[in-house]
């Protein structure tokens, strides 16, 4: 997972679609995330190599950290929409809604597994659920998202799946069946996306959209349309 964030972002700068040249608020984002990469990989390996008292101090770190990202992931999201800047192939409402949803499912995911710290098997599952929640944005920029659109939120979604679902297939293959944590973990990915197209479908996604971009560069910018692609009017 933090190899496929890893090209995915890498991809967008080597291709120029992204820069350094961001404003300091979408930096602290992008080192807030990034960083959690380095603790999940972190974590691991402490974990696996028997370090489990520095594995356990760290964890606590890691839970403030989670904080951070739910705070500036949405307050990004927020920036993107009102500035007009939502990706092209999702509905600008649809964007408003998905990511704070996701973050906050991320979050969800991560308490639970930090509640459940002394059963291991499901704490490492969960975690590992939550953590491929994460690696969306990195899938949309390595997927083909211009050609999927009207689906593009959705197939990056079940490429998300492909992770929790690599765990379940070695399940079965080291013991013989499946442990119950992934079908929460996949269970709960599943209805956070159900949640993201019950909102965005909704009065309820309309008026956050309105509400947001109210005042802003956004205002006439229509919710549910498709942005023009880029360099296109």
């Amino acid at each position: 997972m933090a190899a496929t964030i890893f090209a995915g972002f890498s991809l967008s700068l080597a291709l120029g679609r992204s820069s350094f040249g961001s404003p300091p608020i979408v930096h602290a984002h992008a080192l807030v995330f990034m960083g959690w990469v380095v603790l999940y990989v972190a974590q691991n390996i402490l974990a696996t190599r028997g370090s489990i008292a520095l594995h356990r101090r760290l964890g606590w770190v890691a839970t403030g950290w989670v904080v951070a990202m739910v705070v500036l992931g949405t307050l990004v999201t927020i920036r993107l929409i009102r500035i007009g800047h939502a990706p092209f192939f999702f509905l600008p409402v649809q964007f408003l809604v998905l990511d704070p949803v996701v973050v906050l499912t991320f979050a969800g995911l991560t308490a639970a597994a930090i509640v459940l710290r002394r059963a291991t098997q499901w704490h490492r599952r969960l975690h590992y659920c939550g953590m491929a929640l994460l690696v969306g944005p990195a899938l949309g920029r390595l997927l083909p998202m211009p050609l999927l659109i009207p689906y593009a939120y959705e197939v990056d979604v079940a490429a998300v799946l492909v992770f929790p679902l690599i765990g379940v297939v070695a399940d079965i293959r080291r013991s013989g069946g499946v442990h119950p944590a992934w079908w929460w973990g996949i269970g709960t990915i599943l209805a956070s996306t159900v949640l993201i197209e019950l909102i965005t479908f909704s009065a309820l996604g309309a008026t956050l959209y309105a509400l947001t971009v109210a005042g802003s560069p956004a205002a006439a910018v229509p919710g549910y349309a498709f942005p023009p692609f880029p360099g296109m009017p």
